[in-house]
């Protein structure tokens, strides 16, 4: 098995160019994103193609496609550069007053609306100049969580869809249903009826990606006539407003919700599953002081 060459041997800077053009998919508009002249970039580019022995860049017509190899190499080349990345970013004191430290965080429109605005507005007082970064998740992201996690901050999300992680429990919530505010076939009470004969508006509904309010109709036996599906809690009022819908959302959310106009909250007529929110993040974070303080902010956030 051939050695590897050496890291000496590599230039570094081949990386950020071939982040660049991944994602630009043009010489040009890749190298106006690096401030670089074309000449510069081709050059560039006739490297990574020697060193990979793969075009990178195929042309179709007057644009490019990527190579299947280059389609491969797009999520691991930004993975590594952000790690390149935070590595000089290190400080050997950390002083959140001064850090310009941006922390990214997936999760979903739910734990942004709630804990994460509380995280945000806290970093703004003691560390001016830090910022958040909020990014929607996806199933994939969920399924790919430890290898996601080695590049990004943490992800916020309910016990139940990620494990063999470092985690910290934050804060408990339980589930609501929203009916229209014009819905009259709906009374006070939600009853076992309502909720099997009314539509739905779910969000997340596959194999992987779910809520477990939703897979606990299931298990009782019911099978929701489901009428659309929003990957958005917040959404969840605007589809169910003027209709014969219902919808369940997070009591923590249902303020938000509520306040959209045209809907009110029922509780349900059985015991729904309670939820347990947490902070998840790969080992390699753990001892990073950055990030303690920043999971410092989250239990802060979750506890008021």
């Amino acid at each position: 098995m051939p050695a590897e060459p050496p890291l000496s041997r590599l230039d570094l800077n081949l990386l950020i160019a071939l982040d660049a053009l991944l994602a630009e998919r043009s010489v040009t508009r890749a190298a106006q994103r690096l401030q670089l002249s074309q000449p510069a970039l081709s050059a560039s580019l006739a490297r990574l193609r020697t060193h990979f022995g793969d075009p990178i860049l195929a042309r179709r017509g007057n644009e490019y496609d990527l190579t299947p190899l280059a389609v491969r190499l797009s999520e691991q080349t930004s993975t590594a550069l952000e790690m390149a990345r935070r590595i000089f970013d290190s400080q050997t004191e950390w002083d959140p007053q001064t850090s310009t430290r941006e922390f990214s965080v997936y999760g979903s429109d739910y734990g942004f609306a709630t804990i994460g605005r509380r995280v945000s507005r806290l970093a703004s007082e003691r560390a001016p100049s830090v910022k958040f970064r909020f990014l929607l998740h996806s199933p994939q992201i969920i399924e790919s969580a430890d290898e996601r996690l080695r590049s990004t901050d943490a992800l916020l999300i309910p016990h139940g869809f990620v494990s063999d992680l470092p985690h910290m429990t934050l804060a408990k919530d339980h589930w609501v249903v929203i009916a229209a505010t014009s819905n009259d076939a709906i009374g006070d009470e939600l009853t076992m009826d309502d909720i099997i004969h009314s539509p739905w508006v779910f969000t997340y509904q596959s194999r992987t990606a779910y809520t477990s309010a939703s897979r606990q109709l299931q298990e009782l036996g019911v099978e929701p006539h489901v009428e659309a599906v929003v990957e958005s809690f917040l959404s969840l009022g605007p589809f169910v407003a003027g209709t014969r819908r219902l919808a369940m959302v997070q009591a923590g959310l249902s303020d938000l919700v509520v306040g959209m106009g045209g809907v009110r909250v029922l509780e349900p007529p059985f015991e729904a599953t309670p939820l347990t929110n947490a902070l998840w993040w790969h080992p390699v974070h753990t001892h990073d002081p950055e990030h303690v303080w920043m999971r410092e902010l989250f239990a802060e956030a979750a506890a008021s």
